[in-house]
């Protein structure tokens, strides 16, 4: 039994006709048809079935492409690992980033490739969860940095969740409300323009259960942007209120609302179970954990 034989087994199953099977492996139909038969004679068991112009598989076909796909998977990841081991001092690091880690790790990270790793090429992707995941699942992307709350579990999905950071309703030094001395009732942040990045449905859970329905985030962020540095300096230069990472800002200043909004984000790494990781992202993580605190 050879990879190839598995090869040309997991083609048949997909295309459901061995002259289609054949063109999809880049052989002749007769070689496919060798190949099909030496696996079932060393198998001792019938893999496939003609049905007019189709081939449907046996059960037993069935269960040998099960383990064929696990099979040709384990061996591809084993040659790319390889690759990427031999690659990794003139390799490449490709990371999406959702919003608020971004605003974190995004220009520590290319200043840490710069100047101690600069072998290293660096691609960073920055966009909502969904898209990111797409990425990640075509093998576009090495992993994700994201926001727990924003990411749907799967089991192809390998996520490493340690770093919580607390939110917050920030504002400029100045602004009217961070003159108020007692804690303020969320209708008193309605009188000004509340900004923030998409938020989670948990985060919209949340603020309804503290404040009500009116902090729903449709009904109350009048300013929304994947950008979290955009909504930053929007703070910083008018009286928007800003909710946010309070690490993400620490020149704003945080207001004290009743009762507190007791918030967290918990921030971590995505990746594709079971595949190879690049030895680069190793950076990423220790990044994450020096920066990714509070």
């Amino acid at each position: 039994m050879t990879l190839v034989q598995l090869r040309h087994l997991i083609a048949l199953a997909d295309q459901a006709s061995f002259s289609k099977a054949a063109q999809a492996a880049h052989i002749s139909q007769p070689a496919l048809s060798r190949s099909i038969r030496a696996l079932e004679d060393e198998l001792s068991l019938p893999l496939v079935d003609r049905v007019g112009r189709r081939v449907e598989l046996t059960v037993h076909g069935r269960d040998t492409l099960e383990r064929a796909r696990q099979i040709v998977f384990d061996a591809d990841e084993l040659r790319a690992r390889g690759q990427r081991v031999k690659a990794q001092a003139a390799g490449s690091l490709r990371i999406g980033m959702g919003s608020g880690p971004g605003a974190m790790l995004m220009t520590a990270l290319l200043h840490k490739v710069c100047t101690g790793h600069a072998g290293l090429r660096l691609d960073i992707t920055r966009s909502g969860t969904e898209l990111l995941v797409q990425s990640l699942r075509a093998k576009a992307l090495d992993g994700l940095v994201v926001d727990a709350r924003s990411l749907k579990p799967a089991p192809d999905l390998r996520a490493e969740f340690v770093h919580e950071m607390r939110g917050a309703f920030l504002v400029r030094r100045g602004h009217p409300l961070a003159r108020r001395r007692r804690a303020l009732p969320f209708e008193a942040l309605r009188a000004h323009p509340i900004a923030s990045t998409p938020l989670s449905d948990e985060v919209a859970r949340l603020l309804v259960e503290r404040y009500g329905p009116q902090a729903h985030p449709e009904a109350c962020v009048t300013l929304r942007c994947d950008e979290l540095s955009s909504l930053v300096e929007l703070a910083r230069s008018s009286d928007a209120v800003l909710l946010a990472i309070r690490a993400a800002a620490p020149d704003l200043v945080e207001l004290k609302l009743t009762p507190p909004l007791d918030a967290t984000a918990r921030f971590g790494l995505v990746t594709l179970a079971r595949r190879t990781e690049s030895p680069a992202l190793e950076l990423v993580r220790s990044l994450m954990r020096q920066r990714l605190r509070g």
